[in-house]
């Protein structure tokens, strides 16, 4: 499914997910190297796996 904007695409499945009884969480998103824009945002159930943890960078 395509939507014309990222919030546009969120808000509908957080009101699906909220009619069908489940709750989602925001998972990653893929950007393009280029210009940043973001291709792909994924909205899991929010007992999808675990969450990711920030990545640390050694010094």
């Amino acid at each position: 499914m395509k939507f014309d904007t990222l919030q546009q695409g969120i808000t509908f499945y957080e009101n699906y997910a909220r009619i069908s009884g489940f709750d989602t969480r925001l998972s990653s998103t893929k950007k393009r190297k280029s210009d940043g824009k973001v291709l792909v945002k994924y909205c899991v159930c929010n007992k999808e796996g675990f969450r990711e943890t920030p990545r640390l960078h050694a010094e």
